[in-house]
């Protein structure tokens, strides 16, 4: 899920010429080569501890190899069997085994969500009563991307309760007008395999993909990562520092977002993508439920190549599609706290490439993968990964230069509108629901509580008037200025708004007490 504004904004960079940074590769033999090079490089340029890649050409597994280190500052090298969180490439699997289902005559696709989920409701009713699985699987719901994730990320919420919620999200857009990304069509998504099979979305998935494959390391749910012995930690940039973060508990929007597993593991899985869902002679997945997740279903908009060249990319289900160089590409990314990662198929070249990182902060996950396939499709190098980490460089000061002068207002000592102790107080928001202020700390500063996420906190520090900057305790919901409004010399509301990698939509919140 997450880094997918960044990724979209890197991606529309155009680069006119090609070997700049070339030294040391060589990229007639690219792959067999001068990929070591580049990969060990990149991870130093771009402070990645540690990442696992997987290459598959026509049925063989031409590079599968850990690199670098699992944790930052010790030595436990990655692996092949190392488990990175995969994030949104979650997506895929809940996609096929609704396609599966559809393929045994078990539901279909174009079913409306209320046959299964009769409580499913949105803010729209017309858009409720007639959303159907295909609308879920394709993010055409009228959301803009990523909307509820706030309340829905990290959070106490049961799935249940997650699903109940979206009927409080109002819709930037009218549904199926426009591709918005949304998690919570997913977790939907995987509650009606429950109520299909009776049973639950992991326990479906690992009996009817997962074993079927030999993904024996892989895990369903995030809660059971931790206890894994080979797994690589979770990283990210505060303050330009990296550093660990505690491991992301996603089970709650799991059909989203919840799997982590290995290139070994993720290799069966590109394998039977790659062979139409056969393993050998056996027909694991339906061929038609592998094509069906591959069907456009909507548009997300224009890509400008690094070649020049621009496409649209669309939306299948589970999985975006462009065309590059003549090919049909078959790919999704997934971001946690911690991770990005990429799945990319090219079937009519039968390329598979997995690519698998330890730190949130990077783009070099996509970067590699357009490097393999222009190797393979004999097109001119141009060192994604050097032009992808220039323009994150600069977009990365900034964001530092902006945040220091805000830092810099907070240490003139400026005098809020009111006392600090009108701010204190409960607040609510209809989608959300409840959040505190409070008074105290070390300079008696605000400290702002969630409701549905108990664990984390919010530091206010005055700007003047009725602004407020804002550090959240968990730096994945990063750093903001709160706006506060006022009727008659009292404070009425804020408008509370988190890192747009978790959610782009401002909340705002009414004072009750």
């Amino acid at each position: 899920m997450k880094n997918a504004a960044k990724i979209l904004s890197i991606i529309s960079l155009f680069l006119s010429t090609g070997n700049i940074f070339a030294q040391n590769i060589n990229r007639n033999g690219f792959i067999k080569d001068s990929i070591d090079v580049y990969i060990n490089r990149a991870l130093t340029n771009w402070r990645i501890p540690g990442a696992a890649v997987c290459i598959i050409k026509d049925d063989r597994i031409v590079l599968m190899k850990g690199y670098g280190v699992k944790e930052l500052g010790l030595n436990n090298k990655v692996d092949e069997g190392t488990l990175f969180m995969i994030g949104s490439n979650t997506k895929a699997f809940t996609a096929t085994a609704l396609t599966m289902l559809q393929a045994q005559h078990k539901l279909l696709l174009d079913d409306k969500v209320t046959k299964y989920i009769p409580s499913f409701k949105l803010d729209n009713k017309l858009a409720g009563d007639d959303a159907r699985l295909r609308d879920l699987l394709c993010h055409r719901l009228g959301f803009q991307t990523f909307q509820g994730d706030f309340t829905y990320w990290t959070s106490n919420l049961t799935r249940e309760q997650v699903i109940e919620k979206m009927a409080h999200v109002k819709a930037v857009y009218p549904f199926r007008a426009k591709w918005g990304y949304t998690n919570a069509a997913f977790l939907t998504a995987g509650e009606v395999i429950t109520r299909v099979t009776e049973r639950s979305w992991e326990a479906y998935i690992k009996d009817n993909i997962f074993a079927p494959l030999g993904m024996g390391s892989t895990l369903a749910l995030t809660k059971d990562f931790g206890m894994q012995i080979n797994k690589a930690a979770a990283h990210t940039l505060v303050d330009g520092r990296l550093v660990t973060i505690p491991f992301a508990q996603l089970d709650n929007l799991a059909p989203a977002a919840s799997i982590c597993s290995s290139v070994t593991d993720l290799s069966k899985w590109v394998m039977v993508q790659l062979n139409n869902g056969k393993v050998g002679p056996r027909q694991v997945i339906a061929a038609e439920a592998i094509a069906a997740t591959r069907q456009p279903q909507d548009i997300v908009g224009d890509v400008q190549h690094l070649n020049g060249t621009t496409s649209v990319e669309l939306y299948g289900l589970g999985f975006f599609l462009q065309d590059y160089a003549g090919h049909r590409i078959v790919m999704h990314d997934g971001g946690v706290n911690g991770y990005v990662t990429s799945v990319t198929l090219v079937p009519d070249q039968h390329l598979g490439i997995i690519i698998l990182t330890n730190t949130d902060q990077n783009l070099f996950f996509d970067a590699l993968r357009w490097e393999i396939m222009d190797a393979y499709f004999k097109m001119p190098y141009r060192n994604y990964s050097e032009v992808y980490l220039t323009r994150f460089k600069n977009n990365a000061a900034a964001e530092q230069a902006k945040d220091k002068k805000l830092r810099d207002s907070v240490a003139l000592n400026l005098h809020p509108s009111l006392p600090l102790s009108a701010y204190t107080g409960k607040y609510f928001n209809d989608l959300y629901g409840y959040m505190t202020i409070e008074q105290g700390g070390e300079n008696n500063d605000l400290q702002m509580r969630f409701e549905h996420h108990p664990k984390m906190y919010a530091h206010l520090q005055a700007l003047g008037g009725n602004r407020f900057y804002v550090t959240f305790s968990d730096p994945v919901f990063g750093k903001a200025v709160f706006p506060f409004t006022f009727s008659n010399g009292r404070v009425t509301g804020v408008r509370v708004k988190v890192d747009d990698e978790v959610e782009i939509t401002p909340y705002d919140f009414k004072k009750v007490q």
